[in-house]
């Protein structure tokens, strides 16, 4: 049976795709730094295994990894790395233990999670390793410094692990929703003009959809989003000084 190890497991689209991923015969394991809300979905799923973890430790990421393995035969089908956190506002007005915070949990967070996975997913063929990437990691977004430079640094680690381990049939790839309605953005205390010109349209339904989907069908980046996934494709042939064009008029106050 195939499985998945879900980072960030216990709302927004960590748990959507959890429910999708159970519903479709999956095993899934859960990891969250929230135990309350944690417990509560694996309750939901059925008593699905899950550990509160904060991605962040490395000592206890390799132990999670080892504990979910241990009744799966050493294997790991899926690791999806959906651990993250946000703080909008202007970077000036944002303390350096906080920016630090984003950097550690979005980016160290994700890689300390891939590395502790290794063996097990080397162990399965097939395997893959989703980021939870960004469209935010595409152009920067103005009060969105510190989070959009994790999100390039997600999307470079990407890029360049799938080329890297392609001789061990690991597939690594990232999804790259723009704003989705999640507890993360809907928790903020500072509202960007971006989003209130854009618009928050997307739900962690539809990065769960992307999820399941990029777990199928991979691909090195996947953007999810008509509107975004436009933007991703004229991206690819247009200007960067148009697209700076672009962003400035999205962004300005």
């Amino acid at each position: 049976m195939n499985n998945i190890l879900i980072s960030g497991a216990a709302s927004g689209i960590g748990a959507a795709t959890a429910r999708l991923f159970h519903q479709r015969g999956w095993q899934v394991g859960l990891l969250d730094i929230n135990a309350d809300a944690l417990a509560e979905l694996a309750a939901e799923l059925g008593g699905a295994w899950h550990r509160v973890l904060d991605v962040s430790d490395a000592g206890a990421a390799a132990v999670a990894l080892a504990d979910f393995t241990e009744s799966r035969k050493g294997r790991l089908r899926l690791l999806f790395n959906c651990a993250g956190i946000l703080r909008v506002g202007r970077f000036e007005e944002i303390s350096l233990a906080e920016h630090a915070q984003i950097m550690q949990v979005n980016v160290i967070g994700m890689m300390q999670m891939t590395l502790a996975a290794f063996p097990y997913l080397r162990a399965m063929p097939g395997a893959q390793v989703i980021n939870m990437g960004s469209a935010s990691g595409v152009y920067g977004v103005p009060q969105f410094a510190s989070y959009s430079a994790s999100k390039f640094a997600v999307r470079g680690f990407t890029e360049a692990l799938e080329l890297e381990w392609q001789r061990y049939d690991i597939r690594v790839g990232d999804v790259m929703p723009p704003f989705v309605r999640t507890p993360m953005v809907s928790s903020q205390t500072s509202v960007a003009p971006i989003l209130q010109r854009l618009g928050v349209d997307l739900e962690a339904s539809d990065i769960a959809d992307a999820v399941w989907l990029q777990a199928h069908d991979a691909r090195v980046h996947r953007p999810v989003g008509r509107q975004f996934g436009l933007l991703y494709r004229l991206g690819q042939i247009t200007p960067s000084a148009l697209m700076r064009v672009l962003m400035r008029w999205v962004s300005r106050d």
